[in-house]
């Protein structure tokens, strides 16, 4: 699962100028990439695949001079080219996809932003150079959760909504944010309440990141002139208040049974997805996923790593990868099936699972894996931990035996 790479704000700061950043693509600006100008010209030929409906008409290239709210930028481009690369040059030699790969071995899915649709197309083409575009079906997600067919949970939503009133009151308790939001609003003359609803974290990290400077008003009120400017400074305390939050809210739990909940459909799908590719004959690999791409989003992304327990995770930033590996250990000897116990349903040898968070190994800082203990110079963690996570451990939070039930018990 990826995050889309950097895009253009979602949001504007009244009375300010927008900051300046052409949406084209151009392999001659930084920064740029070796296969930037292949991938303008492979998406050209984007009518070859198969869409589903509604993402038929979703760009497939950023394209506009001028950005629009939340357009993916070449940066955001140029970040998701690289993170394929590096992924093709750590499988290259385990075969993952070979040459002559069959279409039911690739599974895109994508929610339907132009951000999302368009950083899953640039991983892809890092990853497999020139794919054969025949081969390559792009599914909508219509939730941002990718929950498929099971988004229903009542639960789910209670503690979404409980979890945002805890932040609220952490926030109107924070005197120097209350005092730093106030400064801000009458800088640009505006109420302190329309400011908030601008959210000028999203857009001065825009500023930041693209190395323009914080924006200002164009004439101070009262000021015969003068620039009234937002400072570093009043970006600090807001960021000050965001990492105290992301404290208080492991502190406080409601978010992690909200991403137990939120992230279950799309973990149980991964559970049997990696269990159905463990369990396949030799020979018969070909027909299952090898690879399974979800180009979604920062509140896809930061769930996900709460419902498996890495709650000391860095919130995911722009072009962030989470990566399931499924491991196969070698046949035994002779022929002779696995150890008992070892390797149950998997020809070939026991299945282990690996899970990397932006190319950093965190299997054994997971839930479902904390309390394993490593063996070997490439310490591995046994499939079978994943999947009684996925199908009970994690429900035992909410003090559930199924999803249903979770979604749907009575608060006590």
């Amino acid at each position: 699962m990826i995050r889309h790479g950097d895009r253009y704000p979602l949001y504007s700061i009244p009375k300010t100028k927008r900051p300046t950043i052409d949406c084209t693509l151009s392999p001659n600006r930084k920064p740029s990439h070796p296969q930037l100008s292949a991938f303008i010209s492979h998406m050209a030929n984007g009518d070859r695949g198969h869409w589903e409906s509604t993402l038929g008409s979703v760009p497939r290239l950023p394209n506009h001079s001028a950005c629009e709210m939340g357009e993916l930028t070449q940066t955001g481009v140029v970040q998701h080219l690289r993170n394929g690369q590096l992924l093709l040059q750590a499988y290259k030699r385990h075969s993952l996809l070979p040459s002559g790969w069959s279409p039911r071995q690739l599974w895109v899915e994508t929610t339907g932003k132009s951000r999302t649709l368009q950083s899953g197309l640039a991983f892809l083409f890092g990853f497999l150079p020139d794919f054969d575009w025949p081969k390559v079906t792009v599914r909508h997600q219509w939730s941002t959760l990718f929950c498929g067919a099971a988004c229903d949970c009542p639960a789910r939503n209670r503690y979404l909504e409980e979890e945002q009133r805890r932040q609220y009151r952490l926030r109107v308790g924070d005197a120097q944010l209350e005092s730093t939001y106030a400064e801000m609003a009458r800088a640009l003359g505006l109420p302190n309440r329309q400011l908030r609803a601008a959210n000028p974290i999203d857009s001065l990290l825009c500023h930041l990141c693209h190395g323009l400077p914080f924006p200002c008003l164009q004439t101070a009120p009262g000021g015969g002139g003068a620039k009234a400017c937002l400072t570093m400074e009043q970006f600090s305390v807001i960021r000050r208040q965001q990492l105290d939050d992301e404290a208080d809210k492991r502190r406080v739990g409601l978010y992690r049974k909200y991403a137990v909940l939120a992230m279950h459909p799309y973990l149980n799908r991964t559970a049997a997805r990696m269990e159905r590719a463990a369990r396949a004959k030799p020979g018969t690999a070909a027909a299952e996923v090898a690879l399974a791409l979800a180009a979604a989003h920062d509140v896809t992304v930061a769930p996900l790593l709460s419902a498996l327990g890495l709650e000391e995770a860095r919130f995911p930033r722009f072009a962030a990868r989470v990566v399931f590996e499924l491991w196969r250990s070698p046949p035994a000897a002779g022929g002779k099936p696995p150890a008992k116990g070892k390797g149950k349903g998997t020809p070939g040898g026991e299945a282990f699972v690996r899970l990397l968070y932006d190319g950093e190994d965190v299997t054994f800082h997971t839930a479902f894996c904390r309390a394993h203990k490593r063996h070997g110079p490439r310490p591995l963690c046994p499939l079978k931990n994943f999947l009684s996570y996925v199908r009970r451990d994690m429900l035992a939070l909410l003090n559930a035996s199924s999803y249903q039930e979770a979604c749907y018990k009575r608060p006590g």
